[in-house]
């Protein structure tokens, strides 16, 4: 296996496509706990996909004792370097106080940092904190425009809390025709509360 030889002569490429190949069973018996070795080596390296995999098993328990502290020092190391998906995991970890202390305006910052590079989780996070007020001043309109960011990118929740923007008329002009479009683009993917808030449209309409 190319990547095993890789790994084995020290390149951080390929130890960490090894542990993700591990841990996955992919064309390889499954072996997190190997795995969870071979990320170490390469985010000892230095390599951010390697530190946020590792924290993401310190952060599970799998195949390594649970460790959300040890979680959000290797977040952090791959954030620090820029990694989107690192960035909204330490956001959420700020947001949740796992790992960390609490703090709102932390998660915001971080979310932000994802949200500009186009993750649309981050973006979805970032939308919901304008709408709430949490951890940054409320801003209805800025919500919109982060949910809208997520929603063209499929996230599904993003979809749904756009959808729901079009229908109170919160942040944009109310508009029952476009809320219907997200919430039916939430729907398909399974989103429930999307599809209760369509059938209730539905009703009202109905009823006119």
């Amino acid at each position: 296996m190319w990547y095993r030889k890789a790994a084995t002569q020290g390149l951080a490429a390929g130890q960490y496509n090894l542990g993700v190949m591990l841990e996955r069973g992919d064309g390889t018996p499954k072996n997190v706990a190997e795995a969870v070795s071979w990320y170490r080596k390469a985010a000892d390296q230095g390599l951010a996909l390697a530190q946020n995999g590792l924290a993401l098993v310190y952060a599970s328990g799998a195949g390594v004792a649970k460790d959300e502290s040890l979680a959000v020092m290797w977040f952090r190391r791959a954030a620090d370097q820029g990694l989107a998906q690192a960035q909204y995991n330490l956001a959420l970890a700020y947001d949740k106080g796992i790992g960390v202390a609490k703090d709102e305006a932390q998660a915001v910052e971080w979310y932000r940092k994802s949200a500009d590079q186009g993750f649309a989780d981050a973006q979805t996070n970032l939308g919901y904190a304008y709408a709430t007020g949490h951890g940054i001043v409320k801003d209805d309109a800025q919500a919109v425009e982060w949910y809208h960011k997520g929603a063209e990118q499929g996230d599904a929740r993003a979809q749904f809390n756009l959808g729901l923007s079009f229908e109170s008329g919160r942040g944009v002009a109310k508009d029952e025709g476009q809320a219907i479009v997200w919430y039916r683009k939430a729907a398909e993917q399974g989103d429930e509360s999307a599809r209760k808030h369509l059938d209730e449209l539905a009703a009202r309409r109905d009823k006119r």
